[in-house]
């Protein structure tokens, strides 16, 4: 998929941990996870300016996914000065969903490609496809876009109604 494409897997992906950490209270924190996760979503393909690295590859695994995940929360951690331990693992952890699921939205987006994903490697090389669309159509990218929007408004109104 393209750029837009995976914005807006990416919020589709987030909406639901956005709203349960929006409805916990946390409404700020909520929006900073979901520009986060947004703007980590292509992430994955700066394969394309590293030597070496083949498209598709290392870069698009459930492995990096965790490395991402594992990253944030050590970046959050380092940053974070909460004023009991319970609340610094909260952010910790939260971190590390928002990462992971910046991620893990880039591949399942990529899925929907005839090319698809090794997301098991290196344990594995066997490639995952559904094939629906290529990923230079735009009205699949748009479309994931528009269901992305959705996801975060939906979310909102859960916010307002129940918060």
């Amino acid at each position: 998929m393209y750029q837009v494409g995976h914005y807006g897997g990416a919020l589709a992906a987030y909406a639901p941990l956005g709203t349960i950490v929006a409805l916990g209270g946390y409404g700020e924190i909520a929006i900073v996870g979901g520009l986060v996760c947004v703007a980590l979503s292509t992430v994955p393909d700066y394969d394309h300016r590293l030597p070496l690295i083949e498209h598709r590859g290392p870069t698009h695994t459930i492995l990096f996914a965790l490395l991402v995940g594992a990253g944030l929360a050590a970046l959050t951690a380092a940053l974070v000065d909460a004023s009991s331990a319970f609340v610094d693992a909260g952010v910790v952890s939260f971190a590390f969903l928002v990462g992971f699921v910046s991620i893990a939205s880039h591949l399942l987006t990529d899925a929907l490609t005839p090319m698809g994903i090794r997301p098991l490697w290196p344990v594995s090389r066997r490639r995952y496809s559904l094939s629906v669309t290529t990923a230079a159509n735009p009205i699949a990218n748009y479309g994931l876009l528009g269901l992305g929007v959705v996801a975060v408004l939906a979310g909102i109104g859960i916010v307002v109604v129940f918060g």
